[in-house]
This record gives structure tokens, C-alpha cells and sequence, in this order.
């Protein structure tokens, strides 16, 4: 990824926030109890033998054995510990810089939850997003903070709100209310493949997984009665979580249509400190912009990254990087030692519980957790009734 300020994509995010109206997503704030009580990742985000976090942490260049291996877990994860998740691969190759006129394969993992009554191109789906492959050069280059924690981040949140999903969901089909459910929502998440660039970064030597998919999508149409046009289209954001992992992080707001969200994250954040439940010690706001006025955000193309493929299609974009101006990027960031052992794991545990209570509040799932001191609230029939009410409210501009 490169920061950039003078970009085609500047513009076309810019004429995005200009053109297009937004949908007011229904977003529903966890309480004080259930931020509290969300699983922390522990001994999982070990470094050397955690079951999530340490079997990225290898060299993971497209095309290697590494990248399979990397491939290989994320799908037995989902497949053991999520198995009501769809999981597939997105397959496509490419000649680099250095294939020598060979092509290499590049290979998108994808996992998807949606309600279990929802027709194909029916559902919007908030979609993670973190890139698995490292770097090829400096050699044995890791990448922890690039992205091998993201990727563990969104593993730790999908795992912590699959059961909460499965409630609330049959909480509606047992009381008979998911017919009545207009705006039905999903959850996605994409570890993509050749982010980096294999030379130097242009616009055919980087984001090699992201280009191919985004063409993909674009080209794949849902049937004609669908709610949705193709798989793009039903994106309800492209949240990219990279380069995060580091101490006292610094996250700008880039997009005037997504920076609500921005500063739901942030609220988060201080409610978070405020309950005592972040590890990490720096009393700094992670989120630097939240304060600002949607009008008032710094105009800049952002950082070149994942997104740029769909947000140039016309996808919303979050995009949570640890870079600003004034700090640049992670002293890390392409160094040998962006390694498991320069990660700050309190900040890495701290993160994963902002992903998951975000997309616990996205979904919606506050009284569908279990509490230890209280099995679960909204079991009858008022408390579901209201729920199809709230979830059936029509988009606002």
C-alpha cells in the first residue's frame, strides 16, 4: 500500500461522495454488559503456537507452499469452527516482474454467513477485508502487521458472533418474522491474495487478488428479480483492516459516506477504555478523526491499497490503516522485522474486539449473547416482534 494524494482514485472517490446517496445502515449499540463480556482471543493470538494468529505468521508470497499453508488454515478454520459459514476460493493468475513470463496463481479466500431464509442476491453483507500474502523481498519477510494479524483479527470476531448470529436468527424463524424481514443482511469475509507488489508498486504490480476479484464480481449478475445486482452491488461496506498490530495506532477517516461508521468505531474505542476492557496502555484516540465534521475530513485519495478495485466500482469503502501525515506508517512497515515479535499484542488483542463488537452492532445482536451471569434477554415474543419491526425500516437518505 502507498499513501497518495494526487490519484485517479482521489477523484472517483471524491465524485462517489458526491453523486451517490448513502443507505442509512440499522446499526444497533451493544451495552455496557456485552462489550464487557466479549471472548477475548488469548492464548489463540500466540505467536508461536496460537491457533488462530501463528500459522500466518510464514513467509505467505503467492504461489509458494507458504500461501498454501496459509490458504489451508483459513479454511479449516471455518470449515471446524464455523461450519454453517459457505466458504470458496477465487481463483485467477497473472504474470509478475519476476515470474519470468510465467504465470502465478493468485487465490482469493472467501466466507460468507447469510441468513438462513435469504435468497441469492437478496443480501447485503458487511464484508471484512485483510490481504494473507507477504511480501517477496526482503527475504523471509513475515508481515504480521501486513496483514498476517488483520486476518486473525476477523477470524476472532466471525468466531465470537457466529452464535449470537444463530439466535437471532432462529429467534425470527421460530416466531415466524423472517418473512417480513425486507432489508436482510449477511456478513462476508475476503483474506485476498497479491496485495503486494512482487518490484515496484504500479498500477498491474500490486493488488493482483483485489483487481481480479473486483472484475469478477462486476461481471457475475444475480437473477433478474433480485435485490441485488451482482455480488459488488450487495456489498454493504468493504471494511479493510491492514497494517494494524503496532502501538498507538493512528486511523484517519478517508470518506465522507462511510465516516459515520468511522466514528461508531470510535465511540467504541472510548467506551471500550472507559469500561477498563483494552490491554493496551496508551491513553492516545486511535481513531484521529473522529471529531471531525463529515465535511471537515482531510481531502486526500487515501492510501492505495485493496480497496481501490471496488471503491472505483462504487463500493463503500472503510478503510482502517494505521498511517497520518504527520507519523507515517508503522516503523515496521516492509522492514525484516514487521515480525510476530515486534507485534504489540495487547493492541493486537485490543483490535479484534473492536472488529468484533463493530460487527456485533452492524448485525445488530445486542440481547443475543450469553452473559455468565444471565442466559440470554428477547426470547419472547414482544422482543421479537420489535426486532422485525427495527430490521424492517425502510433506507433513508
Amino acid at each position: 500500500m502507498l499513501p497518495s494524494y494526487r490519484n485517479l482514485y482521489g477523484i472517483v472517490s471524491l465524485c462517489i461522495s458526491v453523486l451517490i446517496f448513502t443507505p442509512v445502515q440499522a446499526y444497533e449499540k451493544l451495552s455496557d454488559e456485552t462489550l464487557s463480556s466479549l471472548p477475548r482471543p488469548n492464548s489463540d493470538f500466540d505467536i508461536h503456537n496460537g491457533a488462530l494468529l501463528s500459522p500466518i505468521l510464514q513467509t505467505r508470497v503467492p504461489g509458494t507452499p507458504g500461501s498454501t499453508a496459509v490458504l489451508n488454515h483459513f479454511a479449516d478454520f471455518f470449515q471446524t469452527t464455523l461450519p454453517k459459514w459457505n466458504v470458496e476460493v477465487h481463483n485467477s493468475t497473472s504474470k509478475t516482474p519476476k515470474s519470468k513470463g510465467k504465470d502465478v496463481p493468485f487465490r482469493n479466500f472467501i466466507a460468507t454467513r447469510d441468513p438462513p431464509w435469504a435468497q441469492v442476491g437478496d443480501v447485503g453483507r458487511l464484508t471484512l477485508v485483510a490481504h494473507y500474502d507477504s511480501k517477496i523481498e526482503p527475504e523471509g519477510f513475515i508481515g504480521a502487521i501486513d496483514s498476517a494479524a488483520p486476518c486473525a483479527m476477523i477470524m476472532h470476531a466471525m468466531r465470537s458472533i457466529d452464535a449470537a448470529l444463530d439466535k437471532k436468527w432462529t429467534a425470527l424463524q421460530q416466531q415466524g418474522l423472517d418473512e417480513f424481514v425486507e432489508e436482510v443482511e449477511g456478513i462476508q469475509v475476503i483474506f485476498l491474495d497479491g496485495e503486494e507488489a512482487f518490484a515496484e508498486w504500479t498500477d498491474t504490480d500490486s493488488l493482483y487478488g483485489a483487481r481480479a476479484l473486483a472484475t469478477h464480481w462486476e461481471d457475475q449478475f444475480y437473477p433478474a428479480t433480485s435485490e441485488f445486482k451482482t455480488p459488488l452491488s450487495s456489498i454493504s461496506m468493504f471494511v479493510l483492516l491492514d497494517l494494524l498490530g503496532a502501538q498507538s495506532p493512528s486511523i484517519m477517516s478517508y470518506y465522507e459516506t462511510t465516516h459515520w461508521a468511522y466514528q461508531n468505531l470510535g465511540e467504541l474505542e472510548k467506551r471500550f477504555k472507559s469500561l477498563k476492557q483494552f490491554k493496551a496502555t496508551s491513553k492516545d484516540p486511535w481513531f484521529i478523526d473522529t471529531e471531525k465534521d463529515v465535511h471537515n475530513l482531510t481531502p486526500s485519495g487515501g492510501v492505495l491499497d485493496d480497496h481501490v478495485p471496488f471503491l472505483a466500482r462504487g463500493v463503500e469503502i472503510l478503510h482502517l490503516i494505521d498511517f497520518a501525515p504527520f507519523k507515517g506508517f508503522p516503523k515496521v512497515w516492509h522492514t525484516i522485522d514487521d515480525d510476530g515479535e515486534h507485534l504489540d499484542m495487547d493492541t493486537v488483542e485490543d483490535w479484534s474486539m473492536l472488529v468484533t463488537a463493530f460487527a456485533a452492532e452492524w448485525m445488530e445482536l445486542e440481547g443475543y449473547f450469553d452473559h455468565p451471569k444471565a442466559a440470554s434477554a428477547r426470547r419472547d415474543e414482544e422482543h421479537a416482534a420489535s426486532e422485525a419491526i427495527r430490521l424492517n425500516k425502510k433506507t433513508e437518505l
